[in-house]
C-alpha cells in the first residue's frame, strides 16, 4: 500500500528542455542559452533563453507556504511567494517522469508552475510570469511505506518566484 494524496489539485508544469536551451546561440560571447554551472537557462537583456517541454498536468498535494507577500524594494513591491506541491510516484510512474534506469523523478529544480486546476481540469488559479513560480527543490519522501515491498511516495517539489529587483 502506497497511500494516496490528500485532497488532490493539478498541477499544470512545464518542463525545463536543457538540451534544447542549450542548443541556442545567444550573440555576444555566450556560446549556448543554458549555464552549466547555475543549471539554469541565460538571460540576455530582459528575456531567458529558455526552451520547455510540452505542458503537462499531474494529481498534486498543494502545501501554500507564501503567496506574493509583500516585499519592499528600492524599485517598489516584488511579491514573494512559495509552494509546496507533492506528486505521488504512482502518478509520476504512469507519466513517464522516473528515470527507469536510476529510479529518479524526472521533475527538476527550473521547472515552472503555470497553473494549479481542480480534479475535473477547471482552472483554480494561474501563476503570473514574470516572476513565475520556479522548482528550487525536488525530494522524494516517504520511503519504506509497505511491508511486503518497502518504496516511497511522495516527491516535493518547492517552488519559488524569482526575484526581480534587490530587496531592501
Amino acid at each position: 500500500m502506497r497511500g494516496s494524496l490528500i485532497f488532490p489539485f493539478l498541477a499544470e508544469l512545464y518542463r525545463l528542455d536543457t538540451r534544447t536551451t542549450a542548443e541556442v546561440d545567444p550573440e555576444g560571447p555566450l556560446s549556448s542559452g543554458f549555464d552549466p554551472d547555475f543549471k539554469e537557462s541565460v538571460v540576455v537583456g530582459n528575456f531567458p533563453l529558455r526552451h520547455e517541454h510540452p505542458p503537462l498536468r499531474l494529481p498534486c498535494q498543494v502545501e501554500p507556504e507564501l503567496l506574493e507577500a509583500l516585499r519592499l524594494t528600492v524599485s517598489g513591491n516584488a511579491p514573494r511567494s512559495r509552494l509546496e506541491l507533492l506528486f505521488h510516484f504512482k502518478d509520476l510512474e504512469r507519466e513517464g517522469l522516473v528515470d527507469p534506469i536510476s529510479g529518479e523523478a524526472l521533475l527538476r529544480p527550473g521547472d515552472r508552475l503555470a497553473a494549479l486546476h481542480d480534479k475535473t481540469g477547471a482552472l483554480v488559479q494561474t501563476i503570473r510570469t514574470p516572476p513565475g513560480l520556479y522548482a528550487i527543490e525536488v525530494r522524494p519522501l516517504g520511503f519504506g511505506l509497505g511491508r511486503q515491498r518497502p518504496r516511497r511516495n511522495v516527491l516535493l517539489v518547492l517552488f519559488s518566484d524569482r526575484s526581480m529587483a534587490g530587496s531592501i
